[in-house]
């Protein structure tokens, strides 16, 4: 299975729109999971026109949305969260603990806008980054295909 990774897009309050290069790498995918700071549900729309979308509520969203999920796929648990009850911000240490505490084998989550793919071996800690605004030099989304072989691929946003 082919998933689309996503997260603080902050339309409309930061940004104006998705680039284009998102429905491009997205138009293949089986699944799109978005990790929060969606802002606005004309998002989630279009990004459903492409795939079924799974969503969690970010700090800035008023959408009604779960704080996290659990999705079981080809075997694999993954959680997915916004990130913003881990502090300080983006700390590693604590996503691992509290991807061990939920169960699962991957944990996905935004909030820092700085996309990282982290091998803790017992556990996988994802964050796709910020297509729209990021806190590093690049915009960025994530494919995971969950094959015979787990693979995570960060996709630079140039435009």
């Amino acid at each position: 299975m082919l998933i689309g990774v996503i997260s603080d897009t902050h339309l409309y309050d930061r940004a104006t729109k998705l680039p284009k290069t998102v429905f491009d790498e997205f138009s293949n995918v089986d699944l799109i999971i978005h990790c929060g700071d969606i802002t606005d549900k004309e998002i989630l729309d279009s990004l459903k026109d492409l795939a079924n979308v799974v969503a969690v509520k970010g700090n800035m969203d008023y959408l009604d949305l779960p704080r996290h999920e659990i999705l079981n796929i080809n075997d694999v648990k993954i959680g997915v969260i916004h990130g913003d009850v881990v502090y300080p911000r983006g700390d590693r240490l604590k996503l691992k603990l509290l991807g061990k505490e939920m169960g699962v084998d991957i944990l996905i989550s935004g909030h820092t806008h700085t996309p990282f793919i982290d091998d803790c071996g017992d556990i996988i800690l994802l964050n796709p980054g910020s297509p729209t605004v990021p806190r590093c030099p690049i915009k960025s989304i994530m494919k995971l295909n969950i094959e015979d072989k787990l693979e995570a691929k960060l996709i630079p946003i140039e435009e």
